[in-house]
């Protein structure tokens, strides 16, 4: 496991650093590419998704999934969570504008489809923040354990924040369970977070903006974990 890196000397690397190209994951309809990053001596393994490399969609605008990878990682700073690792958007890269985010070393292997029941108690969180942002896209393999600090992070946000309904999440483990209090705290104070809905104008537009601020009034009023919805696909494919 490597040496932990402080917050700020992270950011500076991720924005500033020399991108070096490792290698492309290969799963994915997305380019996505491992690389490192390499500031004042430091020596960083991140994750690069280009803009250009992104697959168009009927629903999403073109070129927008590294700016919701950002959007994820904002709000999940705000929340008090931090299970995102650090993401920000560089403007080049050897492939043109992306995403940049801090890599997680973890076992692969070990994904929600066989988390012991003691991690699967952990996903509360999970679920609520999938909800508030409306993944369109939680694979079992996007819940990550951290190999030696156990740590959970999420990764993989890029089909987050559409105004419309696209929840799709394997993890429906709590539905119709109340939502707990210190989990729903954060949440009320979201719609009112000016700092933060600015902050997202880069990144998302005024109606997903809104539409982010409606889904946490909306969680808050209803205080239960949802069940799936019957009039459509809750489910992601594939589901790792």
């Amino acid at each position: 496991m490597s040496e932990p890196v402080d917050l700020g000397v992270l950011g500076q690397a991720l924005k500033q650093g020399e991108i070096e190209l490792q290698g492309q994951f290969m799963p994915g309809s997305n380019y996505t590419f491992l690389v490192k990053v390499h500031y004042n001596g430091l020596e960083l393994q991140a994750v690069y998704k280009p803009s250009k490399g992104e697959q168009p969609l009927w629903d999403f605008p073109d070129q927008t999934l590294a700016h919701r990878e950002v959007a994820a990682y904002r709000v999940s700073q705000v929340l008090g969570w931090c299970f995102v690792p650090f993401t920000i958007l560089r403007p080049e890269g050897p492939y043109g504008a992306g995403s940049i985010q801090q890599y997680i070393e973890y076992d692969p292997n070990y994904h929600y489809f066989n988390f012991t029941d003691e991690d699967k108690t952990r996903l509360k969180p999970v679920m609520l923040f999938d909800l508030l942002c409306n993944n369109a896209d939680r694979k079992g393999s996007h819940v990550l354990i951290e190999e030696g600090t156990r740590k959970l992070w999420l990764i993989d946000h890029g089909l987050c924040f559409h105004e419309d309904d696209k929840l799709r999440t394997v993890i429906w483990d709590f539905a119709g369970e109340p939502i707990p209090d210190d989990l729903l705290k954060p949440l009320a104070h979201l719609p009112a977070a000016q700092d933060l809905l600015a902050d997202l104008q880069p990144y998302l537009n005024p109606s997903e903006i809104n539409a982010l601020a409606a889904r946490a009034e909306a969680l808050v009023s209803s205080r239960v974990f949802p069940h799936p919805p019957e009039y459509r696909r809750a489910y992601p494919y594939p589901p790792v």
